[in-house]
C-alpha cells in the first residue's frame, strides 16, 4: 500500500481463490477492469479450492494479495503466508472485494472489519435432538469456540455455511465458551446440513481505522 501511495507500484497483483468456478469468474469480471490513473489491477492467478503453497509462493514471489472468497487455508498454509508478510484477505460477500480493491488503489481505506480466528474444532459425530435439530459433536483443535462470536462450518477447506451458533453445550450444560481440546456439542442458527469431517472455525470481527 506505501508503494501505491508512492507511486512506485503500476500494478496491484491478486491472486483470486474462491468456492466454485462461478465466482472465480465473476470476482475475476469485476475487478480486472479497475483502474486509477495510477495503479491497475493485474490477476495473476485463479482458481477453485483452498488457499495452497502455491498461492503462497506465488504471492511472496510477485508481492500480491491473496483474494479468498468463501475458502481458507490450513494451519500450515496461514503459517508460511504470516512468515512472508503475504496478506490474504478473506470476503463472503462479493461487492465489498471489489469496493475494497478500489480503496487500496484511492490511497482511501474505509475502516476495515478485521476478522480474527478465534478458534478450530472437527466435527466428529452427528445427533438429532427436539424438533430436527442436528447437533455437531465436536473436538476442539485449537483455541477457543464462544457462543456470541460468528462461526463457519468448513468443508474441505471451503464455507458451507457462515453465521452464529445455536447452542453450545459441554457435558449438557449450556455454556458461553470451550476450549482446551474438549469434546462439546453445539448447533448452527437455522442450518442443519452437517457432516462428519466438517470444521467449525470460530471468528470474531472488530473495525479499525486503516492506514496506508
Amino acid at each position: 500500500f506505501g508503494k501505491i501511495r508512492d507511486g512506485e507500484l503500476k500494478d496491484l497483483n491478486l491472486i483470486i481463490k474462491a468456492d466454485v468456478q462461478g465466482s472465480v469468474e465473476a470476482i475475476s469480471d469485476m475487478v480486472k477492469d479497475i483502474t486509477t490513473d495510477k495503479v491497475g489491477v493485474e490477476i495473476l492467478s485463479s482458481g477453485v479450492g483452498q488457499i495452497t503453497e502455491g498461492d503462497i509462493r506465488l504471492a511472496t514471489a510477485s508481492g500480491a494479495v491473496v483474494i479468498a472468497f468463501n475458502v481458507r487455508a490450513d494451519s500450515a498454509v496461514r503459517d508460511m503466508a504470516r512468515n512472508n508478510g503475504v496478506d490474504i484477505r478473506y470476503h463472503s460477500v462479493v461487492y465489498r472485494i471489489t469496493d475494497e480493491i478500489k480503496e487500496i488503489l484511492s490511497g482511501k481505506l474505509a475502516p476495515e472489519k478485521r476478522e480474527t480466528f478465534i478458534g478450530y474444532a472437527d466435527v466428529i459425530a452427528l445427533f438429532t435432538v427436539g424438533k430436527g435439530i442436528r447437533v455437531a459433536g465436536c473436538r476442539m483443535t485449537e483455541g477457543t469456540v464462544k457462543k456470541d462470536a460468528f462461526v463457519r462450518l468448513l468443508r474441505n477447506n471451503v464455507v458451507i455455511y457462515d453465521g452464529k451458533i445455536g447452542q453450545l453445550r459441554r457435558e449438557k450444560n449450556e455454556v458461553k465458551e470451550v476450549s482446551g481440546g474438549v469434546e462439546f456439542g453445539m448447533s448452527f442458527d437455522k442450518y442443519n446440513d452437517l457432516k462428519e469431517g466438517d470444521r467449525v472455525e470460530c471468528y470474531e470481527v472488530e473495525e479499525i481505522r486503516a492506514q496506508i
